[in-house]
């Protein structure tokens, strides 16, 4: 782009800019004008609203006042005359008659004398000789006083009678002979006085209502529905005492003609805003249309430096058709030398062309693998690499199918992750079976120590009757039989262990735990002699249960070791390991108990841990292993305390085995 033109672009953008602001300052104005206009006439209303409102509450509350006050008029008419007539009675029950009658806003008319006992009322519960009860509150008894000691008419401070309604009363004093005889008292309920004073179209335009300064209700009276608008107050005197006069406006219908108006500069006003945007959308329209082309162009490249996923196009026919920058860094060929290329393509593999050329076919004929698929291209310096291939449809603006769109991502540096993590894993294998070689070799050792010993006890016994001077054939043999059953257990042993370590299952059938006990009786007679230990062996007659028996005879001889060498320690007379074999709740429970040290609260926590001894020369597995045996066959092991041994000390050994149909 030529200087000149640059100059003429930036001239235009600029002119553009300022006619693409125009028509927002316009709408930004008529916006604010219309908003304005519509504050004004709301405001205007609601100023409007508030006079209305206090107009009538001054209304109203003079009504009001009229009416208490004419009513204290006519008490004090009544006052005044009742003292010097005879019939005080009659007069006062016509007189407060007529007063009820045209005063339904008055609940009760009372006559007290000086004690204030009643001396009449209307109405009365009872006939009028008769003393009316709870005529008013403790407030009303003060606003007698209070008029008793003035000596002219006072109002009583506002009280909430039954149901939650206030009243208030007027007390007129009544003297005879400047001595004062009495009170009159008229009940004023606050919810009558406003049913009857507040005219029925007050009530549809505001909520009235009566409260103290504690915003205390005690009479209200409406019959609008909606929001409220306002309120206004007013204080309500008589009877005073705080008592305020509250009336609330509710929201009502705005003048048709003032709707109207509004209206129509709503509409008016959307016209002009639709007639400004649309303007202006045209104009942007128009400058997008301009800059499409240089925006698409730069966006475009953008994208493609910006990608290092190789992205080629082809037509129908396998001709190349576009590259990216990243195909043509990872091939190491320009676009020049590709585009318009057919088959054989320039990075393909020589001695793979067939295959290559194959998966081209199936491209073309639209059976590519969803999933991609890989294959070994070259670049143009020789260097071979793994790609994995996407191919997708190349769709036309029209719907029609074009070419080929294929993306290529170079994963040789995932190949070689994928075999350096395979060969890592193998290394840890073979580390893997060196560490459960050395678990075997710890377990044989552990458990091939008991029939080897054996072994070498029965060959020393050979030995010496060799030497004897007189010795049997048949001695020789049942040593020798001896040897050969040493070594056909420590044979099982070693396949057990080899087992074991495979994570192989083993073999459970029906046996009896008496007989594994007498096995190992026999195997540990040699070595109990030497140590001076008595075997107490105590068993039933017991069925049998589904277990592995050499894995049990393998607990049971760890166990029985254990105890013995527990008991080195203690006197001779006192080495006795008991065993004990019985049927209690479903199960086989063996007990193995021993005098020895017992065992330190320090250790009971860690006694079943592997490699965990409280032995010198002990490797720790026993325990662990013997615990294995006892839940494979779902059972449990468990020491305690043997409480019985004469030495104070000593310990006992329990495992379980289910009792199962064999």
């Amino acid at each position: 782009m030529s200087a000149a033109s640059k100059t003429f672009s930036a001239l235009s953008s600029r002119r553009v800019g300022w006619l693409l602001a125009l028509p927002t300052v316009g709408i930004i104005l008529l916006v604010a004008v219309v908003v304005a206009l519509l504050w004004v006439l709301h405001k205007n209303e609601v100023e409007e609203d508030r006079a209305t409102l206090i107009k009538d509450v001054l209304w109203l509350e003079q009504n009001l006042r009229f009416h208490v006050t004419g009513t204290e008029e006519q008490l004090q008419q009544l006052a005044l005359e009742l003292p010097g007539r005879t019939d005080r009675h009659q007069l006062f029950r016509l007189r407060v008659a007529n007063l009820l009658r045209n005063n339904p806003d008055l609940k009760q008319v009372l006559w007290l004398d000086s004690s204030w006992a009643v001396v009449d009322a209307l109405p009365a519960g009872g006939k009028p000789d008769q003393e009316i009860e709870s005529f008013g509150p403790p407030v009303a008894e003060k606003a007698y006083e209070i008029a008793s000691r003035l000596g002219k008419r006072t109002y009583s401070e506002p009280y909430l009678g039954p149901g939650n309604h206030g009243h208030f009363q007027l007390v007129m004093p009544v003297f005879s002979e400047h001595r004062l005889t009495g009170v009159l008292v008229a009940v004023y309920p606050i919810d009558a006085l406003l049913t009857e004073l507040v005219p029925w179209w007050f009530t549809e335009k505001y909520l009235v209502q009566v409260i103290d300064e504690n915003d205390i209700q005690y009479g209200a009276k409406s019959n609008v529905q909606g929001t409220p608008n306002q309120s206004y107050e007013i204080p309500f005197e008589p009877p005073g005492y705080g008592l305020k006069l509250r009336v609330t406006g509710y929201q009502s219908g705005t003048n048709p003609l003032q709707r109207l108006l509004g209206g129509a500069i709503v509409i008016l006003a959307a016209g002009i805003f639709w007639s400004l945007w649309a303007v202006r959308e045209l104009m942007k329209k128009r400058v997008k249309a301009e800059q499409a082309l240089r925006a698409e162009h730069a966006f475009r490249q953008a994208m493609e430096d910006s990608l290092t996923v190789g992205m080629r196009a082809r037509d129908t026919t396998g001709r190349i058709v576009y590259v990216n920058p990243a195909f043509c860094r990872m091939t190491g060929f320009s676009s020049e030398e590709l585009v318009g290329r057919m088959p054989p393509m320039p990075y393909w593999v020589p001695d793979q062309i067939e295959e290559t050329l194959s998966l081209h076919r199936a491209v073309l004929a639209g059976d590519a693998p969803q999933d991609g698929f890989e294959i070994t291209l070259m670049r143009k310096d020789g260097e071979r690499f793994q790609a994995l291939i996407y191919e997708a449809p190349l769709i036309d603006g029209d719907g029609r199918q074009t070419g080929w769109m294929g993306s290529f991502l170079d994963v040789t540096e995932r190949k070689r992750a994928e075999e350096l993590a395979r060969q890592q894993q193998e290394q840890l294998q073979f580390t893997a079976r060196l560490v459960t070689m050395g678990e075997m070799a710890s377990t044989l050792a552990h458990e091939l120590n008991q029939p080897l010993a054996a072994i070498a006890s029965y060959n020393t016994g050979c030995l010496n009757l060799l030497d004897g001077a007189s010795w049997k054939p048949e001695d020789i043999r049942y040593a020798l039989e001896k040897v050969g059953v040493q070594a056909q257990r420590a044979g099982r042993i070693v396949r057990r262990v080899h087992d074991f370590v495979r994570k192989s299952e083993p073999k459970r059938a029906p046996c009896l735990v008496q007989d594994v006990v007498e096995d190992c009786l026999g195997f540990l007679e040699t070595d109990a002699r030497k140590r001076q230990v008595r075997i107490d062996c105590r068993s039933d007659d017991l069925p049998p249960v589904l277990a592995d028996r050499l894995m049990l005879e393998q607990v049971l001889l760890n166990l029985m070791r254990n105890g013995m060498d527990a008991m080195v320690e203690i006197e001779p007379d006192l080495r006795l390991l008991t065993v004990a074999v019985a049927a209690e709740g479903g199960e086989i429970v063996v007990r193995v108990a021993d005098h020895g040290c017992g065992i330190a609260d320090d250790v009971k926590d860690k006694l079943f841990t592997a490699f965990f001894s409280t032995k010198p020369d002990g490797m720790g597995v026993g325990l662990s292993i013997c615990r294995s045996i006892v839940e494979f066959h779902r059972g449990r092991l468990w020491a305690d305390p043997n409480l019985d041994s004469p030495t104070g000390s000593g310990t006992i050994f329990t495992f379980t085995l289910p009792l199962e149909h064999a």
